[in-house]
């Protein structure tokens, strides 16, 4: 099979790298891809939001699967336009793409059907918004109702820090015009728990717990994530099992009740709070870095996984017991302002896998070309090992512009 996947980072690399691993996969592209990716896929200068030109691509070239890894190109509509002429495609729909680019969409259909979440409240006014944050305690959770790469989230401690906030996402429309859903500040650890989704039908894949703060402990502001690790020793197969049935099952069946059925990767940003399990967020798509440490221990053929959520098939899936870990090498400055164009050296060293986020490949020398470069993951029988690994390959690889946390794994020896 000829298979296209759309997007360019660590996500996608892996995402290829589990679909090369498939006998049935004789040709895959990527649009745009990446340097890394480009070792294992044909990678195409294409934008991941230029549907259009994606799917003459998808036409000409006989293109029989295309996997979309990206929000912004699920949120363009892309799997509608693939559907009209008749491509398989794994992915939602824009309409159930909505329980990721509005998170007042989100919460209203949770609470709608009853799915365990904290109390909030949507505001498009900034007085209004304001006054509400004043009424309540803090710290207080701040929203931004559209997609925002993963940024468009602030926990606020100080008030000075919410009108800042508030003044960012509604006055100065720092991500676009939009509104802001504030919610109560939720206390416990969280994980990612992603499904394979066709409709009804749902597969769960290995819970994964994300590192979204730039510094060691938790410190610093927000990123896109600096790294995960699979399995998680807080989360019971009772926790599993609640969450399977009262938040990933219910919220598939009310997108199937309320005519927008949702197919591809249905992602569950959970809370193991003293009041039990809720949910954080909903994406629509992988997480990152997430699949970065869920995909290496897939066991089944990625392409029929794949192939069988784009026909609304019931996804299995069995999965290795190993554990993974992941670091994120990170250019300095991120996610702020940060230099691109750093050579990066050593890879040839490292043991484990790499997943590239943002290189770029000139004058023949690998070079710094994102925010986030590129993911180390390690795998091993227990996830200390995989940890120490992971953390020996890091120092293998050599650039003078990456940071990284040392700390990555850390809470599941607490």
């Amino acid at each position: 099979m000829k298979i296209l996947v759309v997007g360019s980072g660590g996500r996608c690399h892996a995402i290829v790298e589990a679909i090369a691993r498939s006998p049935k996969a004789s040709k895959i592209y990527a649009a745009p891809g990446n340097a890394g990716i480009a070792q294992l896929a044909e990678c195409v200068a294409i934008k991941d939001t230029d549907v259009e030109a994606l799917v003459e691509f998808a036409k000409n070239n006989g293109v029989e699967l295309t996997v979309v890894g990206p929000e912004a190109a699920l949120a363009v509509g892309i799997v509608d336009r693939f559907r009209e002429e008749g491509l398989a495609i794994f992915g939602p729909t824009k309409a159930a793409t909505e329980i990721e680019s509005s998170k007042d969409f989100a919460k209203r259909l949770m609470v709608k059907y009853d799915v365990p979440t904290a109390a909030y409240a949507t505001f498009s006014n900034y007085d209004e918004a304001l006054a509400y944050v004043r009424r309540g305690s803090l710290p207080t959770v701040l929203k931004y109702d559209g997609l925002a790469a993963g940024k468009g989230v602030v926990i606020a401690t100080t008030m000075e820090e919410a009108e800042a906030t508030l003044r960012d996402m509604l006055l100065d429309t720092r991500f676009g015009e939009g509104r802001v859903v504030i919610e109560e500040f939720l206390t416990g650890e969280e994980f990612s728990l992603m499904c394979f989704v066709a409709g009804n039908k749902i597969c769960p894949m290995p819970v994964a717990q994300d590192h979204k703060r730039a510094y060691d402990n938790d410190e610093g502001p927000n990123t896109g994530g600096m790294g995960a690790y699979t399995e998680l020793p807080f989360i019971t197969a009772e926790d599993h099992d609640y969450a399977m049935r009262n938040i990933m099952q219910r919220v598939a069946d009310a997108m199937v009740e309320e005519g927008t059925p949702f197919t591809g990767v249905l992602y569950g940003g959970l809370m193991k709070t003293p009041q039990g399990i809720k949910v954080i967020e909903f994406n629509a798509r992988f997480g990152d870095p997430e699949t970065e440490v869920v995909l290496p221990r897939l066991k089944s053929d990625a392409v029929d996984l794949f192939m069988d959520v784009a026909c609304g098939r019931e996804p299995k899936a069995e999965w290795s017991d190993r554990a993974t870990l992941g670091i994120v090498l990170a250019s300095k400055g991120y996610p702020g302002s940060y230099d691109k164009g750093a050579v990066i050296r050593g890879t040839e060293n490292v043991e484990s896998k790499i997943y590239h986020m943002g290189t770029a490949l000139k004058d023949g020398e690998l070079v710094t070309a994102g925010g986030r470069v590129m993911i180390v993951v390690a795998e091993a029988t227990t996830l200390r090992e995989a940890q120490q690994k992971a953390e020996a390959d890091v120092k293998r690889i050599e650039c003078d512009n990456l940071f990284h946390r040392t700390d990555i794994g850390a809470k599941a020896f607490k």
